[in-house]
């Protein structure tokens, strides 16, 4: 395809997509309203952005973005840490804290993603398997959502510790969960089994819709700093947030028991976390309109995308059917070439830790993994599917996603 076809085919997706484009404003609005009373409420002032440096002690910064993450979240308490280092580690901990030896975890969104999956059932010395904790598993109901029978039926039956949804796909044919769906997730097991935990993994959809998990009835979530919530401009970390005890447990492993949240400095992170984290609903809005934008174009193309581009999302992913691995590898070079940085590194399928396949990522970030910037992965194997993801602007994220198109229909 010639490139005059191809920007003309961008043009009518556009066109297509106003009313879709605003309202992913309207969200970012209200979220970015949300946001700024936060601030104000606690204070954040240029002495928040000094850091701390050894153990960190009284770190005037740190307790007030946790202070800043918990309010916008509806949760009672945050962990905001560099020192988590991605976001299964931050989920990890908020699993380990939450449940003992004896303990189940149900997860009723199916297997979770193949790392954090082996973290709670593989074999090696220290998965959550190891440690004496039952695990058991329910898949979504075929319109994808939970399965509100079998989820009753089972938590009454189990009275498990700990029901973990994951809001995200990960590497599955599958949509996002919505936020109310959380929500009645929550109000179901309570109805029968009240003292269960519900854990999320709230990973790629923060600032998504006008609410989030803890504001309608999830007892902790966990997630990234370098995809939604840190806006771009976070450098590495995760954070927790919920119930008050449920935080703290994580904070202890995350450190150690008697120290918890009370210590870890943050050297000269403090402005980059605040200033992320005050810009994520506007990127976050970013992101939403590229994916938009190359689902239109893709499904013009005769492909198959989820969610299709003027359906609702969950979640700042778009999957793409690609239907050949040579597809899915050529349309990882384009995404490549149309990055900022190492636009001149190609892409080529690898072994990757966790992983039963060999899986092909493109990424040319200023943060190295940082999905909210753009990027796309998948697993070479069928159907082949295509993860693209992120966006810091659309414009630059328009051009991305035309500059893949192009290496693949070359």
């Amino acid at each position: 395809m010639d490139t005059e076809k191809l920007a003309a085919l961008a043009q009518e997706a556009e066109d297509r997509l106003q009313s879709v484009f605003r309202g992913f404003e309207h969200t970012a609005q209200i979220n970015t309203a949300r946001v700024l009373r936060a601030f104000r409420e606690y204070r954040v002032s240029e002495a928040c952005f000094a850091g701390t440096t050894g153990y960190g002690y009284d770190d005037l910064g740190r307790e007030t973005l946790e202070k800043v993450y918990a309010k916008v979240f509806g949760a009672e308490s945050a962990l905001v840490r560099t020192t988590f280092v991605n976001g299964t580690h931050a989920i990890a901990c908020a699993l380990y804290g939450a449940l003992r030896p004896g303990d189940t975890i149900l997860s009723v969104t199916g297997a979770p993603y193949d790392t954090l999956h082996a973290a709670i059932t593989g074999a090696a010395r220290g998965s959550l398997a190891s440690c004496g904790v039952h695990y058991r598993q329910l898949e979504l109901s075929p319109d994808g959502g939970p399965d509100w029978e079998n989820i009753r039926a089972a938590a009454a039956a189990l009275r498990p510790a700990v029901v973990y949804l994951q809001r995200s796909r990960g590497y599955a044919d599958r949509r996002a969960l919505y936020t109310e769906e959380i929500g009645r997730a929550a109000d179901v097991v309570k109805s029968v089994s009240p003292d269960t935990a519900v854990v999320v993994d709230n990973c790629y959809g923060e600032f998504v819709e006008e609410r989030e998990p803890c504001a309608v009835g999830a007892d902790l979530i966990a997630g990234s700093l370098i995809k939604n919530p840190g806006g771009g401009l976070a450098p590495m970390g995760g954070y927790v947030a919920g119930r008050a005890d449920l935080v703290e447990y994580a904070a202890e492993r995350l450190t150690l028991p008697g120290i918890g949240s009370e210590c870890g400095a943050t050297l000269n992170t403090g402005r980059l976390l605040f200033q992320g984290f005050f810009l994520a609903p506007h990127t976050v809005s970013q992101a939403l309109k590229t994916m938009a934008f190359a689902a239109a174009v893709l499904e013009a193309l005769g492909f198959e995308t989820f969610p299709a581009a003027g359906e609702r999302r969950g979640d700042i992913i778009q999957t793409v059917r690609l239907k050949t691995a040579d597809n899915l590898v050529r349309f990882c070079q384009g995404i490549q070439k149309g990055s900022p940085v190492d636009s001149f590194a190609a892409p080529v399928p690898g072994d990757m830790p966790g992983y039963d396949s060999q899986v092909v990522m493109a990424a040319g970030t200023f943060i190295q993994g940082a999905s909210l910037e753009l990027s796309c992965d998948g697993p070479v194997r069928e159907p082949y599917l295509g993860f693209l993801q992120g966006g810091l602007t659309y414009e630059a994220g328009k051009y991305g996603v035309l500059s893949a198109l192009e290496e693949m229909l070359r």
